[in-house]
């Protein structure tokens, strides 16, 4: 039981979500707004993608990550800043395999997929532990050993805290390789995905499995997508773990009404309180991660 987690909300994601959400951010503007709330809401930290203002899809883009920071650092609230190192990981397996990688795909190298770090200097950034079938159909993550080992060099000379995200549990072994490598500080800060087709399922088994394989003096956080989004509040919670929410996971407060990210947290810390925890703020979740406040 962890009595006192900090909350992760998860602002907008890289999903083709903006077709069915709204009010889905999707500008900088919106994006950081978004964050700002749910960190009045109660979050400690915020984990944010950017899309494309005109059309709501993801990107890459500097500049879009950097607009976002700056808001969310010149707003004055306090909340640590996590930003997606994933994009540029996308392989689509053309029908005859000779034809990949196929149209829609977006893969670059580790040294592209962290350009956004250098100017925005964030607390915190993703690194997506391994390769993983996503989702239907024929695309893969592209996360390869070579390429992790990487990223985690460059984050870490940077003076970033990577928050390894592992979708099955061969991830977390790779984590426990990093750590062992040196190429990860202490403490590892990890954070179990859990029901995103095909890697883990959303089960309680599940989650007991990761928590049980974590590396020495791992502070670990656990979500589980759509409909299971709030019951893994309180598993992560039971397990041990932090907690993470946002519309990146699930998209709605209740069947057939579109959450904001404030009112998913607002959920979160209503739920951790039900259970007679209360909620870290970011000064104690820098404490547990290391950090000094940038």
């Amino acid at each position: 039981m962890h009595w006192n987690p900090f909350i992760t909300c998860a602002i907008t994601g890289a999903g083709a979500t903006q077709d069915i959400h709204p009010d889905l951010p999707i500008t900088p503007e919106q994006i950081a707004d978004s964050a700002i709330d749910a960190a009045k809401a109660g979050a400690a930290i915020v984990h944010c993608h950017v899309r494309d203002p005109e059309t709501g899809a993801p990107s890459r883009r500097v500049d879009l990550y950097r607009a976002v920071v700056d808001r969310i650092r010149d707003s004055g609230v306090d909340v640590l800043i996590n930003l997606t190192t994933g994009m540029g990981g996308d392989l689509l397996i053309g029908p005859n395999g000779t034809d990949t990688p196929a149209p829609g795909s977006d893969l670059v190298g580790p040294e592209e997929r962290i350009a956004h770090l250098h100017d925005t200097l964030p607390d915190l950034c993703t690194l997506d532990c391994g390769s993983l079938n996503f989702g239907d159909g024929s695309m893969v993550y592209v996360g390869t050993p070579d390429y992790l080992r990487i990223g985690a060099e460059r984050i870490r000379a940077l003076g970033i805290k990577p928050e390894l995200e592992c979708f099955e549990l061969g991830h977390l072994w790779f984590v426990n390789k990093l750590v062992e490598e040196g190429l990860v500080d202490d403490p590892p800060f990890v954070q179990v995905c859990l029901g995103i087709p095909w890697g883990a399922p959303a089960t309680p088994q599940t989650l007991l499995t990761f928590a049980g394989q974590m590396p020495p003096n791992a502070v670990w956080s656990a979500f589980a997508i759509s409909r299971l989004e709030m019951p893994y509040v309180a598993a992560a919670m039971l397990a041990g773990g932090n907690v993470r929410v946002g519309l990146e996971d699930n998209l709605y407060l209740r069947k057939g009404e579109f959450a904001t990210n404030a009112q998913l947290v607002e959920r979160a810390v209503t739920i951790v309180e039900s259970l007679g925890g209360t909620v870290a703020g970011p000064d104690v979740a820098r404490e547990r991660l290391g950090l000094a406040k940038r």
